[in-house]
């Protein structure tokens, strides 16, 4: 899977992933390979990235906004910090 981490200013991630687990407004939910399509409202909270190297990655996130089609992940925060 593809995934982009961007915010107003910059952009955070951009790779493949395995896994990537977002703080939902409804609570939080992992993306794996082959998710069905989504867009969902993001709350403060940590969104968790699994690499396709093994490397796991954790930002802090204020809200946003996450995108999931065709296995192309695209997180949009408004602010968020290693």
């Amino acid at each position: 899977m593809q995934l982009e981490i961007l915010t107003p200013s910059k952009n955070i991630f951009s790779g493949e992933v395995k896994l990537v687990k977002v703080p939902g407004s409804n609570g939080s939910f992992e993306i794996l390979n082959n998710h069905a399509a989504i867009i969902s409202t993001l709350t403060d909270g940590e969104v968790k990235v699994e690499a396709e190297s093994g490397e796991t990655l954790r930002y802090k996130t204020s809200g946003g906004v996450v995108e999931v089609k065709n296995n192309h992940i695209v997180v949009l925060a408004e602010s968020i910090e290693k």
